[in-house]
């Protein structure tokens, strides 16, 4: 195995708000801040804003460089879903003989893959959740929704009660396509938790081997501000009332007494500080690993509003991403340690919905893409992307907004083109361990990666973050593996073959992996069109390099192996199958 020299990085101040879900959805929307910032009547989750990139950078970047050197192992369900609880309905299926064909098509291209996919259920609107009767809820569905009393978040979020056919829906989805879930509990109220003990117990007999985890506490440090507790509640009144949940579900009988997730928080508290009161408890400690952010704010709290195309260019290089992990290394460490995974339960480009312009544009795509690798360099275990409702712009998938189709008009944002390549560079093995290369001299916008499986290479991931249509701004990256300056025996393959994430430009909306996309707006069944390219590529045996060419903007996925490529390969026999619309995939 290469030697890798791994710098420390600065810590980057980046202050992060959480995922949520825009409500209360009208049928068309006006923003008016900018000349960039034009109004749109249309839903978010159809906007069609494309922003101004960058100029290429003066003095241009070295645009022809060695990449030479190459711990935690992660699968190729790194990178999931977080479904907003108040979602379901729309996303996942009516009930549990009625699943909705895209959904299943969009994580079975996930499971070919990198074997298997993970799914929060949650998210504001799992704290004030209650488990009713089937004969409850209205139309034969799973759940139902009412404005909620007493909370004043800038999402309205709405209060939900769900029947288990919910769970059983999921548990049917499970066995379709090999996912598994975390399913948040309400927590309300904790010195009177019976419904969420019923939950609990519910939900371990359902999905079984399927339940990952069950999240305590969406977002309590924002309890206090939001209604949901009185204004100062604390960290500890926090730790305090998780407690409180573990002395009721310990009497639960569950067979899983190691399967609560928390804090899942905003931006008031510091994680490490709740991992250090935890410590004070080992009981406690032995169940907090759970984390949401996101790569800016775009509430609007106070009149504080982002203006789109000043804010494009934050997302545009590898230092916004290496500056949001350094904020977590310290808490992972402590994870780590205590032999826990670590969960980024709810992330995405930006808190209350994304922005226009950013969140569906391939920027975004690279950024989550990033995102995912850096988050498992720094050894969390999950990232897990939210899905909001129509008014979001940064959605993976979106449903029509009407009952057009139960098979068809999906919308696929930018971001889920970003699963795709992450699930391929991990692959199916469970045993992938991946390296930030500093490629480059650690430029900003070529970043790079290494996976390794069993101490070997496997892959790379080449960045190519510049805008730049001409060509002066494409390099060639030289891969080697082994020799040169390594002190070891070159083993660098005589060829090597490359599939590349490309789109127009980083504004653009128009993004293909390995020559397929999943169709425009109103225009998918979550299944990828057209044909897959794979290049090869020829290395120089003499100077013990493959030359590896990076368009402008784009990502290149290196496979060094036939097994690494064949594992990460979806088998064209088994990704997708015809059965009835009610019940799986078309």
């Amino acid at each position: 195995m290469l030697a890798s020299q791994l710098v420390v990085l600065a810590c980057v101040w980046a202050r992060l708000a959480n995922a949520v879900t825009i409500y209360n959805v009208k049928t068309t929307k006006a923003i008016a801040t900018s000349d960039a910032y034009a109004a749109v009547a249309t839903l978010a989750a159809y906007d069609q804003t494309v922003l101004t990139s960058p100029s290429p950078p003066s003095p241009a970047i070295t645009n022809n460089f060695l990449v030479q050197e190459f711990y935690f192992r992660q699968s190729g369900a790194l990178m999931g879903f977080s479904v907003e609880l108040s979602v379901v309905q729309t996303t996942l299926g009516k009930n549990s003989t009625h699943l909705l064909v895209p959904f299943l098509n969009y994580m079975a291209n996930i499971r070919a893959r990198g074997g298997s996919v993970s799914i929060r259920v949650g998210g504001n609107s799992q704290d004030q959740s209650y488990l009713v009767s089937s004969d409850s809820i209205p139309n034969n569905g799973v759940i139902s929704k009412q404005n909620q009393a007493g909370a004043t978040t800038p999402t309205e979020t709405p209060d939900v009660v769900f029947s288990s056919d919910l769970l059983t829906m999921m548990k049917n989805i499970g066995d379709l396509v090999n996912a598994n879930f975390y399913f948040g509990l309400n927590f309300f109220n904790p010195d009177n938790e019976t419904n969420a003990v019923l939950v609990a117990q519910t939900a371990e007999k359902i999905l079984g081997d399927r339940l990952l985890g069950f999240q305590l506490g969406n977002e309590p440090d924002l309890y206090g501000s939001h209604g949901r507790r009185n204004s100062s509640y604390s960290m500890e009144n926090y730790m305090n009332d998780y407690q409180t949940m573990i002395n009721d579900l310990s009497g639960a009988s569950l067979s899983n007494n190691q399967i609560l997730i928390g804090p899942s928080t905003c931006c008031n508290w510091n994680e490490t500080d709740i991992f250090n009161l935890g410590k004070s408890s080992p009981e406690l400690f032995d169940q907090l690993c759970g984390q949401p952010k996101d790569g800016c704010d775009n509430c609007k709290i106070n009149g504080n509003v982002h203006d789109p195309q000043e804010t494009f260019f934050s997302y545009i290089g590898h230092g916004s991403i290496t500056g949001l992990a350094a904020q977590y290394v310290t808490s992972s460490q402590m994870v780590q340690a205590a032999g826990k995974p670590f969960v980024l339960m709810e992330t995405n480009t930006a808190s209350c919905g994304g922005f226009p312009g950013i969140s569906d544009s391939f920027a975004a795509t690279m950024w989550a893409a990033d995102l995912g690798f850096q988050f498992a360099f720094i050894n969390f275990s999950q990232v897990l992307l939210h899905v909001g409702g129509q008014d979001t712009y940064y959605n993976p998938f979106t449903p029509p907004p009407t009952n057009l189709s139960t098979s068809f008009g999906w919308t696929t944002g930018a971001v889920y083109y970003s699963t795709l390549l992450v699930a391929e560079a991990f692959g199916k093995s469970g045993n992938a361990q991946i390296v930030d290369l500093y490629s480059n001299s650690n430029n900003d916008l070529t970043p790079g990666y290494a996976i390794y499986e069993n101490g070997n290479p496997v892959r790379v991931v080449l960045f190519n973050y510049i805008d730049d249509s001409t060509g002066a701004n494409d390099y060639t990256a030289n891969v080697a593996i082994g020799g040169q300056q390594t002190g070891q025996s070159s083993t660098t393959p005589s060829s090597v073959q490359v599939r590349y994430m490309r789109a127009p430009s980083l504004g653009s909306h128009n993004v293909t992996w390995a020559g397929q996309s999943l169709g425009g707006e109103l225009g998918s069944d979550g299944r990828l069109e057209g044909t897959q390219e794979t290049v090869t590529i020829q290395c120089d045996t003499t100077a013990q390099t493959c030359a590896i060419p990076v368009k402008a903007p784009s990502i290149a996925l290196v496979f060094l192996t036939n097994d690494g490529l064949t594992e990460s390969s979806p088998d064209s026999t088994v990704t997708q199958v015809n059965v009835p619309d009610h019940c799986g995939y078309k």
